[in-house]
């Protein structure tokens, strides 16, 4: 039998607030076990929680960010349950009226538009840690107590693993680009778990799902749920039924075991929060929210197609982080040339972020100092061969202006018509047999009498005069 998959995704998202959700504890990470901590964080009795502002700001943007209906009037509820690490044995959430609600995330996979619909988007307090790791007993650090999430919980739309990538992938986007999060999976800031069943192909019923955690990246997810697929697949086909689980992703193994069984959907005897207020958004508050918000990525790839003509794909690349766009867009409007811009930024930049293993922010060219050195390809100055391996490492290594550093090194293209003249009258002289082949037919050999003729003037000489000159020679022989 065929088998369609079906995947929703609850994506728990570390909001980079400086201050914890309900309390004025920092959430500096990497700090010594319980410093950030007090009476809040710990539950100690008579102490109240106060909403930061900054956490309700951030899922509101989100919320304009993924289409979502913002609620004009939100409560919160506690989330009971009993674990080491969460020592007022609850979590502060939202439940019965999250502050966003019916959104989608919409994106491209393969060239396809898609859309994903969000169910809700709400506010929610981290848990502690627990540390098993220490001699033969378990620690608990409770930094991490009353750190703010968003937790985005998706419609079950997704048809595949790709789909689910994508998905997650276009997400981690929106909240770095709106700058909510650092989106990085593999430090936590963004956390994945899949609800995935099967049904028969055409089937409009849903099958019994389970959850899978600890997918700690976009390649982990999609080898889970194909896994989890398949081992549903595997117990149907062999007369089994699927028992509603929470499983666990083993990175080592590639497979997915039980960890808890899960028969009830709401088992965590959810009740309203009676130390906080509700939440009033009012349309003033919302306005503002509104008018903080950048240019969304797919508003500002549109813009630099239209407006700086260059092709989708390579509005779609420059587009993939905000940073990245930002610092295109000023190499572009230094420069005057958009698409020399786009093509420097998505080869050079983005292969040397990728060597050095840096972001855009820490890159030590600025946009202004390329932005110049494309113009002085442009305007003849100095070639672009002699910009990209000798003006660009130069500027790598060192705060000069690219026109600092041609004139320092005598790096200024060589436009003298009678000295290129003299040197491709040389090489034809020295290459009588290339030259013979090339009036016999074999035209592609212009390339390298080309080539020869850079060489000998060290990458100096005006390429386009080198192909003038050369031409003409070739055809009078």
């Amino acid at each position: 039998m065929e088998y369609e998959l079906v995947v929703g995704l609850e994506v728990h998202c570390q909001l980079n607030t400086t201050t914890k959700a309900f309390c004025g504890c920092s959430t500096e990470f990497g700090a010594p076990a319980n410093t950030n901590v007090c009476p809040i964080c710990l539950a100690m009795p008579g102490s109240l929680p106060v909403l930061n502002k900054r956490v309700l700001e951030s899922a509101i943007k989100l919320g304009l960010a993924t289409n979502s209906k913002i609620r004009k009037r939100s409560t919160f509820a506690r989330k009971n349950y009993f674990y080491p690490d969460l020592p007022k044995g609850y979590q502060i959430s939202q439940f019965e009226d999250p502050i966003c609600y019916d959104g989608r995330v919409e994106f491209e996979l393969d060239g396809k538009p898609m859309s994903v619909r969000l169910i809700r988007i709400h506010i929610e307090e981290d848990a502690g840690k627990s540390i098993h790791d220490i001699g033969t007993e378990t620690y608990i650090d409770a930094n991490r107590c009353g750190v703010p999430l968003l937790e985005i919980v998706s419609h079950p739309d997704i048809r595949s693993t790709k789909e689910a990538s994508a998905y997650l992938q276009k997400l981690r986007q929106i909240v770095r680009w709106i700058g909510i999060s650092d989106g990085n999976m593999e430090e936590g800031s963004l956390r994945c778990d899949a609800n995935v069943s099967i049904r028969p192909k055409g089937s409009e019923t849903f099958g019994t799902r389970t959850e899978i955690k600890n997918m700690n990246s976009f390649k982990n997810v999609e080898n889970a749920i194909l896994y989890e697929a398949e081992r549903q697949k595997q117990v149907l086909e062999s007369g089994g039924k699927i028992v509603q689980e929470t499983r666990l992703w083993d990175v080592d193994k590639l497979e997915t075991r039980p960890m808890r069984s899960k028969e009830e959907a709401h088992d965590y005897r959810y009740f309203p929060e009676p130390d906080l207020v509700a939440i009033e958004a009012t349309e003033e508050f919302l306005a503002h929210i509104k008018a903080e918000l950048p240019e969304l990525p797919e508003v500002r790839r549109a813009r630099f197609e239209r407006d700086y003509k260059i092709p989708a794909y390579d509005a779609g690349v420059l587009t993939a982080d905000r940073d990245l766009a930002d610092y295109y867009e000023d190499v572009a409007r230094v420069s005057g040339n958009a698409k020399a811009a786009s093509n420097w930024v998505m080869g050079d930049v983005l292969r040397t972020l990728k060597e050095k293993m840096i972001d855009v922010k820490n890159f030590p060219i600025d946009a202004k100092r390329l932005g110049e050195t494309i113009a002085l390809v442009d305007k003849g100055v100095i070639s672009n061969d002699i910009a990209k391996k000798q003006v660009f490492p130069a500027m790598m290594e060192s705060s000069d202006a690219p026109s600092s550093i041609v004139e320092s090194r005598g790096l200024a293209q060589v436009s003298d018509m009678g000295a290129i003249e003299q040197v491709v009258n040389e090489i034809l002289s020295l290459n009588p047999s290339q030259l013979n082949s090339y009036k016999a037919g074999k035209k592609n050999l212009f390339g390298f009498f080309v080539g020869e003729a850079m060489k000998q003037m060290k990458g100096k000489a005006n390429p386009q005069l080198i192909n003038d000159i050369l031409k003409r020679k070739l055809e009078t022989i």
